[in-house]
Parts: C-alpha cells; sequence; structure tokens
C-alpha cells in the first residue's frame, strides 16, 4: 500500500467517523467543519490532572486525545485558539504532525477541555 492511499484512507475514516470539529481563533475566524476523533486520555496510573473551581462547584479539566486531519495544523495554533465541536471546546496542550513515509497522515495533540 503506497503513503498516498493510507493517509487517503485516514482522511476517509475520519471524515466517516470522528466527531465534526472545527478551529476557532478569538477574531472570529472558524475552518469549515472536518472529523476528529477526540476521545479521554487514559492515564496509566489514574492520577488525573488538576481541575478548577467554577460557580457551581471544582470540575476537573478533562484532558483528551486528539487524532486529526493534517489540513488542521494544531502546531501552528497560537494558545488563544481553540477547537470546537458542538458545544464543547478543547484548547490545544501539546501536538504533533504524524507522517506516514514523507507524506503527513494526521495530527496528534492532547486537548484540555475548556470550562466556562
Amino acid at each position: 500500500m503506497n503513503n498516498m492511499n493510507v493517509t487517503r484512507d485516514i482522511k476517509h475514516i475520519m471524515q466517516r467517523y470522528g466527531r465534526q470539529a472545527r478551529v476557532c481563533l478569538p477574531d472570529g475566524w472558524q475552518s469549515e467543519n472536518f472529523g476528529a476523533f477526540i476521545q479521554p486520555l487514559r492515564h496509566r496510573n489514574r492520577m488525573y490532572l488538576g481541575g478548577i473551581n467554577t460557580r457551581i462547584g471544582f470540575n476537573r479539566e478533562g484532558h483528551y486525545l486528539y487524532l486529526g486531519p493534517p489540513e488542521h495544523d494544531l502546531t501552528q495554533l497560537g494558545r488563544e485558539a481553540w477547537i470546537q465541536t458542538g458545544e464543547e471546546k478543547f484548547t490545544v496542550d501539546r501536538a504533533e504532525m504524524v507522517h506516514f513515509g514523507n507524506k503527513p497522515s494526521h495530527i496528534w495533540a492532547v486537548v484540555r477541555s475548556i470550562v466556562e
């Protein structure tokens, strides 16, 4: 199987089975919707990071694994950008471009839910 077919298949799977997401900037710009996987990040030792106090009580900020298409390069975003899926918003803690051979195949990231 060549690199072009693999990256095309990955993108197709994300679009078909992933959550509809978009990248948003504070100036109002938003990307078109695209498919991405955003799932709770499981820590081996079951210790979850941090938490914040909100008006209705203590809320743990959830950390999630993000897998998305390379066309939406989260590695180039500033700290003020976020990913939105329906009503949920996520900031990017860390992102990396993953390659299959010499071709970018997807973005791997750790994202955190935004509690407003």
